[in-house]
């Protein structure tokens, strides 16, 4: 296996991860799911905008797709679980983002005032 390809693989792993599609993925961050699918593939390489992009909006972990090597700030602050959360909560819309903490908001008070 080439490099690109070893990179596309991770690119993939990182987006099944999240439970996203290559169409899905395409269209939040604007290329076209051909452009998408041979960045997995290998086929293309994909450019630093785009990287960025991904690890912004659903917290793809670059240093992982490049090298291979998980960084340790995700695997120590977040579970999976948690991560993936983090993922689908940033791929919504603002409104939606604000509803969740609202909704997020009141169930902490209301722990908070149960352990009181």
């Amino acid at each position: 296996m080439h490099l690109s390809e070893d990179i596309g693989s991770r690119l993939q792993e990182e987006r099944k991860r999240c439970g996203m599609t290559q169409a899905e993925i395409a269209e939040a961050i604007g290329v076209v799911k051909r452009t998408q699918a041979n960045y997995e593939a290998g086929t293309s390489d994909a450019p630093a905008p785009y990287l960025s992009k991904v690890a912004t909006q659903f917290g793809f972990d670059i240093p992982y797709i490049l090298t291979g090597f998980r960084t340790n700030l995700a695997e120590s602050v977040l579970n999976d679980v948690e991560d993936c959360l983090i993922t689908q909560f940033r791929s919504i819309p603002e409104d939606d983002q604000k509803a969740i903490r609202r909704i997020l908001e009141a169930m902490s008070d209301d722990a908070a005032r149960h352990r009181k």
